[in-house]
């Protein structure tokens, strides 16, 4: 994709002044449509709410309204750019519930990056919102925030942790069956252990009754120290010590090369150019290599596949197989806002996975992941997470 792409976009965010606008459902042309829409009539659907609270769903906005929530402390792979900065990224995200689920979704960008704010802010917008779909917010807070937000009645998700897991574990379902591999006899290597990295551990690991596929044989996980180890002392949270006692079964230590040596797949979700061919060379035969920081992946598609890697995908759109939010997040939270669930489970999420990954009927290569713009793909996983729902 070519440079010039960033200044052409700042151009038409400022010719458009952002993304977003709001418009009425309703005609406001006569004193009528404004007794109707607004006093005297808007009086009865207020006290009818009062009386039987679930009527907000069938007067309101509330059935198809997402909030997009972030503190803007990780701002794709920029950084902690703030609230005002995280503003053009959460009005994007918005366009794409509108675009790909017809979901009516709001930025809120809050000042404050102390998790118990965040999540007393969410707590207290919630009666307006069917779902809240938190954005950009770093480890280990994001973890945090989620976890203290998951019975307050509407579904909460923390998209760059369950998101990218959804689409990624997608992808690896059609990889690992191009390879001829399974999934229990794979070990996989992912780079960067933040919100992304652990929620891909953890679905990787769990498996799916469902489809009765199995949790991978083992994972390695690394960060700027190194592995992750049981008894790892430097640079450890409470989040990343409860990880190392399940993973690194043979508890190997050293650096990233050092993981990737027999490994059957790589995933990045870490920095630019982490990754060299000499490290691709060293994988087992047919390796997997998902290298996925934006816009600069961990190790170029072309270098990859150069030093044998068999699959590669980016988080880019100007190569294929690329591993993006897009995909989940819309046909997820549509199933979920249709039958009302309460919660985004992992049974849902992954029935998304699968969804996502059978919407390639016959997947090569150059094609184990779906364009968000191929027909049918947000309804198709709308559809699995209903399902998984009402089960």
């Amino acid at each position: 994709m070519p440079d010039d792409i960033y200044q052409e976009s700042l151009k038409l965010h400022e010719a458009k002044k952002g993304k977003l606008s709001v418009a009425s459902k309703m005609p406001l042309e006569t004193i009528k449509d404004l007794s109707l829409a607004y006093t005297p009539g808007v009086a009865e659907p207020c006290r009818q709410i009062a009386k039987n609270p679930s009527d907000v769903y069938r007067y309101t906005i509330k059935g198809n309204t997402v909030c997009v929530l972030s503190d803007g402390s990780k701002v794709l792979g920029l950084g902690n750019l703030g609230a005002h900065g995280a503003i053009p990224v959460m009005e994007g995200k918005c366009a794409l519930f509108k675009r790909f689920a017809n979901i009516d979704a709001w930025p809120i960008c809050v000042q404050s990056q102390k998790p118990e704010d965040i999540i007393m802010i969410a707590k207290n917008i919630a009666p307006i919102f069917g779902g809240i779909n938190l954005e950009d917010i770093t480890a280990p807070g994001c973890f945090q925030v989620e976890q203290a937000l998951q019975d307050i009645g509407i579904p909460v998700m923390h998209d760059d942790q369950h998101g990218t897991a959804v689409v990624v574990l997608a992808a690896m379902i059609n990889a690992v069956k191009l390879v001829g591999k399974d999934f229990k006899g794979i070990v996989v290597v992912i780079n960067g252990i933040g919100a992304a990295g652990v929620a891909i551990a953890n679905i990787l690991q769990r498996g799916d009754p469902a489809t009765k596929r199995q949790p991978v044989k083992d994972i390695i996980l690394c960060d700027t120290t190194g592995i992750l180890y049981a008894g790892r002392k430097e640079n450890m949270n409470p989040f990343k010590a409860e990880l190392a006692q399940r993973t690194n079964k043979s508890k190997l230590a050293g650096k990233l090369a050092d993981a990737m040596h027999g490994a059957d797949v790589f995933i990045g979700v870490s920095a630019p150019k982490q990754v060299t061919q000499d490290m691709i060379r060293s994988m087992a035969p047919k390796s997997i290599v998902f290298g996925l920081a934006n816009p600069v992946p961990e190790i170029m598609p072309e270098e990859a596949k150069a030093a044998g890697a068999a699959i590669v995908a980016t988080g880019r759109s100007d190569y294929p197989n690329q591993v993006n939010n897009v995909l989940a997040f819309p046909g997820i939270f549509r199933g979920a806002l249709d039958v009302r669930a309460p919660r985004i489970t992992e049974a849902m999420k992954l029935a998304a996975a699968q969804a996502l990954a059978s919407a390639v009927q016959n997947p090569t290569p150059e094609k184990i992941i779906p364009s968000p713009f191929d027909p049918g793909v947000h309804e198709r996983i709308a559809r699995a997470v209903m399902d998984a729902a009402k089960k």
